[in-house]
């Protein structure tokens, strides 16, 4: 009896079987689906058109001549009235203390903010026009380098100008603001990222599924 059973079990499924009615085979299953390939690293390096780099770049030149020529005016115009005042100084920190000293805090504004405020323009405009200036420790540079010489022709040539170590090291923090707050963004917006040589070892270590 168990053979018979077997036998009709056995000629039932090869009757399906003929007649086509035999259940389908599962489907695979759909996995997640794959990620989309990340940006190029040129794609992201991409920025504006030339165009719009060039126009950028003659607005940051037109404002550095602007503003080379308010600061001419400032710093190179000779003062008689304040001749008997100047004195050189070469020791950090002099200048400032007397600023803070003054009896008028408008007087010390004057002199703090305004030395201040006019190393802000090379932190925004040099990132612009020199794609190679970018960075804090260059712009840095850079505006202790252009300030220093102005002074120096201050305290050779400009008569009741002197030499003030203090009006560089404020200078510089100007720049620093100006870059940290304006300028990094701007010199990003205008000018491709830049690929450093070290970038190739960070790209070689990560895994090839990312």
């Amino acid at each position: 009896m168990l053979r018979s059973a077997r036998r009709g079990s056995i000629a039932t499924r090869t009757a399906t079987v003929r007649d086509g009615t035999a259940d389908p085979a599962p489907a695979p299953k759909e996995g997640p689906p794959a990620p989309e390939p990340p940006e190029s690293s040129a794609s992201r390096r991409e920025g504006p058109s030339p165009v719009v780099r060039a126009l950028a770049v003659v607005l940051a030149f037109a404002a550095m001549v602007g503003f080379a020529v308010v600061l001419a005016r400032l710093t190179l115009e000779p003062s008689i009235a304040s001749e008997p005042l100047t004195h050189t100084n070469l020791r950090p920190g002099d200048s400032i203390r007397s600023y803070l000293d003054q009896p008028a805090f408008r007087d010390t504004v004057k002199q703090l903010g305004g030395n201040i405020v006019l190393g802000v323009p090379f932190g925004l405009l040099l990132p612009v026009l020199f794609p190679r200036a970018r960075g804090l420790v260059r712009v840095v540079l850079l505006t202790a380098l252009v300030m220093i010489l102005v002074e120096l022709v201050q305290g050779a040539m400009v008569t009741g100008r002197a030499f003030d170590v203090d009006d560089v090291l404020l200078n510089c923090t100007g720049a620093l603001l100006g870059y940290l707050l304006l300028g990094r963004r701007l010199g990003r917006a205008v000018h491709p990222r830049r690929r450093h040589w070290w970038h190739r070892f960070s790209r070689s270590r990560q895994p090839v599924g990312e």
